[in-house]
């Protein structure tokens, strides 16, 4: 006889994964930031990716924060998915998130609000701003074949081509349904989390927001832009560390992600057309590094 398993049924509690990979001292401006984001007794779990750093020894001093170290380096998704696993029932939202941020006062709190207003939300992204004020694209479409294809071909050379703009969503901020947010900063419904299982850990990093954005949608729940909830991106440590290896890393996500979503016979031309194409861009942008 079949067994059905019902799903699990969470608690109330907040937790923050932060996956880490040599933070330095953008942890602790990260914590400092995060203790005036909510007004919530929090757990934080920092999911190291093998990083032979004393930030995070420093920041596991603080009462609140668990030092979870790997022992490998899993990639974005799959230090994420660890994370998450050290989390017991008691923790029904968590926040999933780069170390390399700072929250604006009141910015979780302003979060969890939105998640009452949207009892579909699965992942509930904030606005993203750079340090120089302007706001980053975090909430956009999925990338259809064509919008992929005309992003990479023309993005860089012409900016404002029209696969690029619709891709990008880059309007005036509004609380609104997105294709998927960006991975560096999300508040998950953990119910939402475990009905797609997760983060696909084949992404070692790039795309696996795309893909979580997607799987989240198909199954029924929702993304949610917050740009009521605000934090600042200082700049990313783990990728200025290899950035020959995190361009090769985007490149080869980018065609998982079209391959895994284009099968059959039919798309084997397009696929090799695809790679081809990918192979040369990553030559040409590695070209002298």
């Amino acid at each position: 006889m079949t067994r059905v398993t019902e799903p699990t049924r969470y608690g109330d509690g907040l937790a923050v994964v932060v996956v880490t990979y040599f933070p330095g001292d953008d942890l602790a401006r990260f914590l400092d930031t995060l203790e005036k984001a909510t007004t919530r007794d929090v757990r934080v779990v920092l999911a190291d990716n093998d990083s032979t750093d004393d930030a995070l020894d420093r920041a596991a001093e603080r009462e609140y924060v668990h030092l979870l170290r790997i022992g490998e380096n899993l990639g974005y998704g799959g230090g994420a998915n660890r994370g998450v696993a050290e989390l017991d029932e008691s923790y029904g939202w968590v926040v999933i998130v780069n170390p390399d941020l700072e929250w604006e006062p009141g910015s979780l709190d302003v979060l969890l609000e939105a998640a009452g207003r949207w009892p579909r939300g699965g992942a509930f992204g904030p606005l993203i701003r750079e340090t120089d004020g302007t706001v980053y694209p975090s909430a956009r479409l999925l990338p259809s074949l064509g919008r992929g294809i005309g992003h990479a071909v023309f993005g860089k050379v012409w900016p404002a081509n029209p696969w690029t703009r619709a891709y990008r969503q880059e309007r005036t901020p509004v609380e609104r349904v997105s294709g998927w947010l960006s991975g560096s900063c999300q508040l998950l419904r953990r119910e939402a989390f475990d009905s797609v299982d997760g983060f696909d850990s084949r992404y070692f990093m790039y795309f696996e927001d795309v893909d979580l954005g997607d799987r989240i949608g198909r199954a029924g729940w929702q993304n949610v832009y917050v740009p009521s909830a605000a934090v600042t991106h200082i700049g990313g440590k783990a990728t200025s560390r290899a950035p020959k290896k995190m361009l090769a890393a985007h490149h080869e996500s980018a065609y998982r992600y079209l391959a895994d979503r284009h099968r059959g016979p039919a798309w084997k031309p397009v696929l090799a057309a695809i790679k081809l194409g990918l192979a040369l861009r990553l030559k040409l942008e590695t070209r002298g590094r």
